[in-house]
């Protein structure tokens, strides 16, 4: 057995909530929804003009929140990314430390952490603004051969792809890793623009991929497909295993042998961020601990659920009582 279930490889974000008023959302001038990428300096005016709301800080990234929900539910952890030496660094070392999740030594000195001012509004919509900063360093060097010769899942990020020259060379280090060690391999696509841009990137790790997570925008983009369940079936001939994520329409899996819709349980969302991410932990966590993807998929929508009647990507308290609870009621 190895000391590890799972090892996460992606951009290590520390995601700074704010919750405000439509008149204020509205003198910001953002589009509302959606995610857009900015630089330390414009990252910087916007939290200092927000200070005073006194926001809410948490470790994550897309697929550090995936980890930390497996984490959560019970299953042993890795993760492999890159922090600065500055306060948000150090929290999120820290947080991860409390957490059980090993992330080796991630500091980088003399650079700054990559952050994600997530602006709430009042209608559950959650407007991202996203600094990178040191995350997007990570590359081929700071793959550790170790954790994922120590786990029995790699779980990459689709963000990572967005950098070419760094993070694209992580992933290629990080999947010849895991062949070499018989690690299987999960890759999440994150968003469908990593399709759009760098979509032969993609496609070339999904040829190594054991499982994918995508929701029904990035299936289609794969696929040309025009709905969920038509990407799904396409996607047999390009993925061993798939998950595709259809908010409140359910999910599609197809996994062992197996091949399952499971619904969503009707919501009244607070924040929408992290539903996904949720989803694929516990799945991750359900097929690493001898449940079936029909059951770990019907635990991880009501997990999604409860992360989605919250603000926040995850859930800090509950997770594994939740996830029984679900499980005893089928």
């Amino acid at each position: 057995m190895r000391p590890f279930q799972l090892c996460g490889l992606g951009n290590a974000i520390v995601d700074i909530f704010l919750e405000i008023s439509e008149p204020e959302f509205a003198s910001l001038g953002f589009e509302r929804g959606g995610m857009q990428l900015v630089d330390h300096q414009i990252q910087k005016t916007l939290l200092d003009r927000y200070q005073k709301h006194d926001p809410t800080l948490v470790s994550g990234g897309s697929v550090a929140n995936s980890v930390i929900a497996f984490s959560q539910l019970g299953g042993t952890a890795a993760f492999i990314g890159c922090l600065g030496d500055d306060r948000y660094g150090l929290f999120y070392a820290t947080e991860f430390e409390e957490l059980g999740i090993d992330i080796g030594n991630p500091i980088i000195v003399n650079e700054t952490t990559g952050t994600s001012v997530c602006i709430v509004t009042p209608d559950a919509e959650r407007t991202m603004r996203t600094c990178l900063a040191v995350a997007s360093h990570l590359s081929a060097r700071h793959v550790d051969e170790e954790r994922i010769k120590s786990s029995e899942w790699l779980f990459i990020e689709g963000y990572v792809f967005a950098n070419p020259d760094t993070g694209q060379m992580a992933i290629r280090e990080a999947i010849r890793l895991a062949k070499r060690h018989d690690t299987k391999i999960a890759i999440t696509c994150s968003d469908a623009f990593v399709v759009q841009v760098f979509g032969d990137a993609l496609h070339d790790a999904l040829q190594h991929a054991d499982l994918f997570f995508c929701n029904e925008s990035e299936a289609c983009a794969i696929t040309g497909a025009s709905t969920a369940e038509e990407a799904f079936g396409k996607l047999k001939g390009k993925v061993r295993s798939a998950v595709v994520t259809n908010g409140p329409h359910g999910a599609y899996i197809r996994h062992a042998g197996v091949e399952v819709h499971v619904p969503a349980f009707p919501s009244e969302p607070k924040d929408l961020t992290g539903a996904g991410d949720m989803f694929a932990g516990s799945v991750l966590y359900g097929i690493t601990h001898g449940v079936t993807p029909e059951r770990a998929g019907h635990a991880a929508s009501f997990l999604a659920h409860k992360v989605i009647t919250q603000v926040g990507a995850r859930l800090h308290h509950g997770t594994k009582q939740f996830w029984d609870e679900c499980l005893a009621s089928m």
